[in-house]
């Protein structure tokens, strides 16, 4: 499903400037090198993807997240061939991929099953699709043994996939995906099969071996912390539909609306109406708490408007109440009624004193988390406590949908 030709290795396109070499999307001269544009996918009366425009830059490890569902493995089958459009165009490095057969595309795809044969060696699994191209024995074995050395498992060349661990077979198939020098290496939950520690150290792997090839990948996931780790940029789906494209920094730290900020991590969601604006903040009033929310300057709102603000459990402090006046925004009261130590970090979930009279009874949760700087079996703040909760002003996010 890929050329053969070394030519492959080398996409053409106009490069990037300069100051744009590691973030090509932010180039207005720069051409996209894999442009989907209004894209639909329909069987029968459903509608898998509807109607996506993305654009993916030469050398991007790009990530498609979503639960599951939602049509990323839809769009990456359509990327791949395998699937035909219903409607819209998918250029490849400028070339309408329209009527043109997978194993035609520039592209190879690495499957979540690994899909290794298991009466062959590692080497010969490497090695089956340029036999089956007929390329010459002597760069056959040339370019497995790159492709091997590349994923570290030369020494594990006679071995058969039976006697591998999961994290060297989902290297194989990677060395087997690659060896074919593909434009575009499509991935499908590639680290879905491994367990959460195998998971974490294959995932830097694959980032490493991505920067030194220098191919595109476009990765499918629904796991939000692989995709957080492994992209350049992530396309978060939702219904067909993409919600937000950004660097991971972007997603989690200024969603575009209430479902990526739901999705993407732990969140605190408060819905409110706009109170009034200042040069420095926009003020909320949320009648679930006793203070009103102020939030640094975000997109254009007017008085009386109703908004979400999102905050991130880990932006908001958390410390014993001691009685006293509390600030004027950003500060509440509570009870902490859950509490989850996770070694480097601990949970907070405090339940707010939502009518103002000094019992938590009856209040909206928060999320809080802190993280465990000293080495100690005692806690500042503990089960049944009272505390006060404060956060910044450029903590928080104002979503309007």
């Amino acid at each position: 499903m890929d050329q053969v030709s070394d030519a492959t290795a080398q996409p053409s396109g106009r490069r990037p400037a300069a100051e744009f070499a590691d973030t090509p999307w932010l180039d207005p001269a720069a051409r996209p090198f894999i442009d989907v544009r209004g894209v639909t996918k329909k069987f029968g009366d459903f509608v898998a993807v509807d109607d996506v425009d993305l654009q993916i830059y030469r050398g991007e490890l790009f990530c498609l997240l979503g639960a599951s569902g939602c049509g990323k493995s839809t769009l990456l089958r359509m990327l791949a061939g395998f699937e035909a459009a219903t409607g819209g165009q998918i250029l490849i490095d400028g070339t309408d991929m329209a009527g043109i057969a997978p194993y035609e595309r520039p592209v190879n795809m690495m499957f979540q099953s690994y899909a290794l044969f298991p009466h062959m060696t590692v080497e010969s699994n490497v090695a089956f699709g340029l036999k089956q191209e007929r390329v010459p024995r002597g760069e056959i074995r040339d370019r497995v043994a790159e492709a091997l050395q590349l994923v570290q498992l030369s020494a594990f060349a006679k071995r058969k996939p039976h006697q591998l661990s999961g994290g060297q077979r989902q290297r194989v198939a990677l060395a087997r995906s690659l060896v074919k020098r593909p434009k575009v290496l499509l991935l499908d939950e590639p680290l879905g099969a491994l367990d959460k520690k195998l998971r974490e150290q294959t995932q830097f792997e694959l980032m490493n071996i991505q920067d030194e090839v220098g191919i595109t990948f476009v990765v499918v996931t629904h796991d939000q912390e692989e995709a957080m780790t492994l992209s350049t940029r992530i396309a978060v789906m939702n219904q067909g539909r993409i919600s937000q494209v950004g660097t991971p920094s972007e997603i989690y730290e200024f969603p575009g609306n209430r479902f990526v900020a739901d999705f993407i991590g732990s969140i605190n969601l408060l819905e409110g109406r706009v109170a009034y604006e200042t040069d420095d903040f926009v003020a909320v009033l949320c009648p679930e708490l006793e203070s009103e929310l102020r939030i640094d300057h975000g997109p254009s709102v007017q008085e009386g408007q109703k908004v979400w603000v999102a905050i991130r459990p880990e932006k908001i402090a958390i410390r014993p109440d001691s009685g006293g006046a509390l600030p004027a925004g950003n500060a509440v009261r509570g009870v902490v009624e859950g509490l989850g130590y996770l070694g480097s970090e601990t949970i907070y979930r405090v339940r707010l004193d939502g009518n103002g009279d000094g019992g938590a009874a009856g209040g909206r949760m928060i999320e809080a988390t802190a993280p465990n700087l000293t080495r100690s079996a005692r806690r500042a703040v503990d089960w049944d406590d009272p505390v006060v909760l404060t956060w910044d002003s450029a903590a928080g996010v104002v979503l309007t949908s």
